[in-house]
């Protein structure tokens, strides 16, 4: 049996903040480069409809990864899969900034996010690895703030980088991004699932393990709640700049700051939702988190069908974000913590829903035109409605089951801050 690479004390303290960092690395690459597209389709002589696929051909490698990632995490180990995904990001990167057609860039653009997936699956399994109970649900809120905070920072950090250099400069930058994280997670990163807590059996265990996952209704209830509150999100992410923008005449400056304030509230909500769902109820959160995202798609559809005024169409944005942040923490913890043994496997499956029913979404919210908001609020209405059927399969939900006292983790006292 071989044995897990030891975590020092000190490193054990940073491995919190280093998940943390794992579950952006991959989404900032969607965004990084989006104020320099239209200069990469310019100069690659593409069709905006083109380069906008280079977009698309991240957020499903995004999907796809973690699908992959998860039962392998489950089988081989979470450090040794980490460390290849993120080889594979920095060289996937340097390769996209290489690129000599629009076509070898999407290509690469999905292998990126293919390695980009891996960090995502990887810290939500392996924070359920090392936490339990009231610190589970707090990390899984601090997971939502720092997925708030990359939609800030990602496009303005682009849009800097944008003044000093090209597109391809940004991918070098994403390139550099990706060997710090190695030099830190070859630091930091022990191995947070020891080789008695593995599953084996191949591709054969890790269909079974996706039947189990799927025939709970409690893991199903919280994945399905997930990808379509998601949807609703990217729907918002897609279409939010259409409407600021082109209908209500906003400029690009007063877009960023109407998108920063609904990421704030983003992160707000996230954090307390944690704080909410770990003192009173994590069903009760998420109930909380539906109403809320489904009074501000209500407000798109209005919005949609009858001329109101630029506040409400903000303050509704801000609802459907801050909803959404606000069911990730208790969601994110019902579908994970009853199945330690297959965290990885758990963990693959939710972040493949949630950015697959987002990727599908999108594109919906434009079948209108750039002028209309209908499709966004109907989208929204629609998703919404969905997450809240979803949530009805947890009013019954069992017990939780509680992990065995020797798959305890030395690290499993750790805090998150």
């Amino acid at each position: 049996m071989t044995a897990p690479t030891p975590i020092a004390p000190a490193a054990r303290r940073a491995l919190p903040a280093l998940l943390l960092v794992l579950t952006v690395f991959g989404p900032i690459s969607m965004d990084l480069y989006l104020p320099a597209l239209p200069a990469l389709a310019g100069e690659m002589g593409a069709a905006t409809s083109v380069a906008q696929l280079t977009v698309t051909a991240c957020l499903l490698g995004l999907a796809v990864g973690q699908l992959i990632a998860g039962p392998l995490s489950d089988r081989y180990g979470r450090r040794g899969i980490l460390l290849v995904g993120i080889v594979a990001y920095i060289v996937t990167s340097a390769l996209c900034a290489l690129s000599p057609r629009i076509e070898v860039l999407i290509l690469g653009r999905v292998v990126q996010g293919l390695a980009g997936g891996v960090g995502i699956v990887i810290a939500t399994a392996a924070g359920r690895d090392i936490f339990t109970g009231r610190k589970l649900i707090r990390f899984y809120g601090s997971l939502t703030v720092i997925g708030g905070l990359a939609a800030i920072v990602g496009p303005l950090l682009g849009g800097m980088l944008n003044t000093v250099t090209d597109w391809r400069g940004l991918f070098v930058f994403l390139a550099v991004i990706g060997a710090v994280i190695l030099a830190l997670t070859l630091a930091i990163f022990g191995e947070t699932l020891p080789a008695d807590r593995r599953t084996r059996g191949g591709f054969g265990q890790t269909l079974r393990d996706y039947r189990t996952l799927l025939g709970d209704r409690v893991f199903l209830g919280a994945v399905l709640n997930q990808g379509f509150l998601y949807a609703a999100l990217f729907a918002y992410l897609a279409g939010s700049t259409f409407v600021l923008q082109d209908v209500y005449g906003l400029s690009p400056q007063w877009y960023a700051a109407a998108f920063g304030l609904n990421s704030a509230g983003h992160m707000v909500a996230g954090y307390l939702a944690g704080r909410t769902a770990e003192r009173w109820s994590v069903f009760g959160t998420l109930t909380v988190g539906v109403v809320v995202t489904g009074v501000g798609a209500l407000g798109l559809l209005v919005a949609g069908l009858t001329p109101m005024p630029l506040w409400m169409v903000i303050l509704s944005l801000f609802a459907l974000s801050s909803g959404v942040a606000i069911t990730a923490p208790p969601a994110t913890t019902l579908a994970m913590s009853d199945y330690p043994q297959m965290a990885g496997t758990a963990s693959s499956l939710l972040g493949m829903v949630r950015f697959g029913f987002g990727g599908i979404a999108a594109p919906l919210v434009g079948v209108a035109g750039a002028l209309s908001i209908l499709p966004l609020g109907l989208v929204t209405v629609v998703s919404v409605a969905l997450a809240a059927a979803a949530s009805l399969l947890l009013i019954h939900r069992r017990p939780p089951v509680t992990a065995p006292a020797a798959a305890a983790t030395p690290s499993e006292t750790a805090s998150v801050s």
